[in-house]
C-alpha cells in the first residue's frame, strides 16, 4: 500500500529584495522525515514558513494534507494549524507566569487530547512540570515546548532549528522523540537546521542552494 503524501510544494518560487529560490517540488509522505540545510539567508526558514501556512508564496502550490493552502480563508487556514500541524521554533513561545503543565495543558485541549505522561519521561522534563516557566532553563523550556507540540498528535510537524538553544546530548534526545514520534504516528517531519548531525538522522537530506533544492543522496 503507497503512504499518504502530507506535504507537498508545487513549483513554489519566492523573493524579498533577491530571488531566494525558485519553482521548488517536493513532497513528504506519512511516516517520512526530511531535513533542509543550506548557508544562513539562503531561504531555508522562509521555505519552511511557506510550507507552514506562514507566507504565501510569490509562485506556485502549498499543499498540506490534500488541501491547496493558500486557496483557503484565513480561518480555514488557523483551524488546518490549530488541528493537524505542529511548529517547533528555535523561540519557546511559552506563558512564562504559568506552569509547564499548564502550558503543555493548553495545546493539548485545544484539540481534544490529554497530556501523554509517557512523553514527559521521555524528554525528561516530568520532574520540573509543576514548575512555572520563568523558572526553567533555556533547553527545559524547549523541550516543554517540543511536548506542547506532540501532545497534540499533530500529522504534520514543522522543526526550524528545535535544539539551536541544547547541548549535544539534549540535541540527540530530542531528536529521538520526534523522529519515533513520526514512525509512531505515521506523521511526516519537516526539519531545518544548520546541525549535520541531526539532518543526517532524516529519510532525506536536501542543500538549498542557487535557488534550488538539491537532495543529498546517500549510501
Amino acid at each position: 500500500m503507497s503512504s499518504k503524501i502530507l506535504i507537498e510544494a508545487r513549483a513554489i518560487s519566492h523573493s524579498f529584495d533577491y530571488p531566494l529560490y525558485k519553482d521548488i517540488d517536493l513532497t513528504i509522505s506519512e511516516g517520512e522525515s526530511i531535513s533542509v540545510v543550506g548557508r544562513s539567508g539562503s531561504g531555508k526558514s522562509t521555505l519552511l514558513h511557506t510550507m507552514a501556512t506562514f507566507l504565501e508564496p510569490d509562485s506556485g502550490k502549498a499543499i498540506l494534507l490534500g488541501e491547496d493552502i493558500y486557496t483557503k480563508t484565513a480561518e480555514q487556514i488557523e483551524d488546518i494549524r490549530r488541528e493537524s500541524l505542529g511548529i517547533i521554533f528555535q523561540t519557546h513561545y511559552l506563558f512564562k507566569g504559568m506552569t509547564a503543565r499548564a502550558n503543555i495543558e493548553i495545546s493539548a485541549e485545544l484539540v481534544g487530547r490529554e497530556i501523554d505522561e509517557k512523553l514527559l519521561h521521555r524528554l525528561e522534563i516530568d520532574n520540573i512540570i509543576e514548575q512555572k516557566i520563568g523558572e526553567l532553563s533555556g533547553g527545559q523550556q524547549q523541550r516543554v515546548s517540543i511536548a506542547r507540540v506532540l501532545s497534540k498528535q499533530p500529522k504534520v510537524i514543522f522543526a526550524d532549528e528545535p535544539t539551536g538553544n541544547l547541548d549535544t546530548q539534549t540535541s540527540a534526545l530530542v531528536m529521538d522523540v520526534i523522529l519515533e514520534y513520526i514512525a509512531e504516528h505515521r506523521a511526516s517531519l519537516f526539519l531545518v537546521t544548520h546541525d549535520r548531525s541531526l539532518a543526517n538522522r532524516c529519510d532525506h537530506l536536501y542543500t538549498l542552494e542557487k535557488l534550488s533544492l538539491v537532495e543529498t543522496i546517500r549510501p
